[in-house]
């Protein structure tokens, strides 16, 4: 009797050693599977000082112009999700860019492109109860700079309740001149977090992931 309690005895210590095993490998995974944040960057040069007064998620159309911004339209979405993947809500973004020909609108660009007097340039949005966002834009030029060639980007400035994300989006399209580029290299490993994926023709998908909501 005493032998058959032991060997009960000790399969279940053993069943609940394989328990505790399972779960703490359960465990690691699941925290092996949060999401990477998404990589930070400089706020740059040209943050807008001075601003049209408007300032909604279509950059190509200002209202009493008939005329839209030059350039390619491009859709620019995704979602702002926490480092587990939870959507965060209300997060406030802003979004600025050079135009069509590398040139942005702030008085400390010295560039001879000319300004596009129909280019928004800048917008100011916060995302949906998913986490969602979207703008319309245009895709910006490459531009040279005191740090070398500049690869296409969109500056962003992200932020949710409890963490702050500025950063530069690199467009995948664009993998040569982004090699090529100071601050993409500067990424190292991260790199990738920072490009936006083409969908579909003119249309690009960057989710931007922070630390917490």
């Amino acid at each position: 009797m005493t032998d058959n309690v032991d060997r009960m005895t000790r399969r279940a210590f053993a069943g609940s050693a394989l328990a505790a095993s399972i779960a703490l490998t359960s465990g690691a995974k699941a925290a092996e599977a949060a999401l990477r944040l998404t990589a930070s960057g400089d706020l740059g040069p040209f943050y807008p000082i001075d601003r049209l007064a408007e300032d909604d998620a279509d950059l190509t159309w200002i209202k009493g112009h008939k005329t839209r911004a030059l350039g390619d339209v491009i859709e620019v979405s995704g979602r702002v999700l926490d480092r587990h993947g939870n959507p965060v809500r209300d997060a406030a973004i802003e979004v600025w860019q050079a135009n069509s020909v590398g040139r942005y609108a702030h008085p400390n660009d010295i560039a001879k492109q000319p300004l596009d007097p129909n280019f928004q340039g800048y917008a100011r949005l916060a995302t949906g109860a998913g986490g969602e966002w979207r703008i319309t834009t245009i895709k910006p030029a490459a531009y040279d700079s005191p740090i070398g060639r500049r690869t296409p980007h969109i500056h962003f400035d992200v932020h949710g309740k409890s963490h702050r994300l500025v950063s530069q989006m690199y467009f995948g399209d664009d993998a040569g001149t982004n090699a090529n580029d100071m601050l993409y290299k500067g990424l190292g490993d991260w790199a990738d977090t920072a490009v936006a994926k083409l969908d579909s023709p003119a249309k690009y998908r960057w989710d931007v992931i922070l630390m917490d909501g």
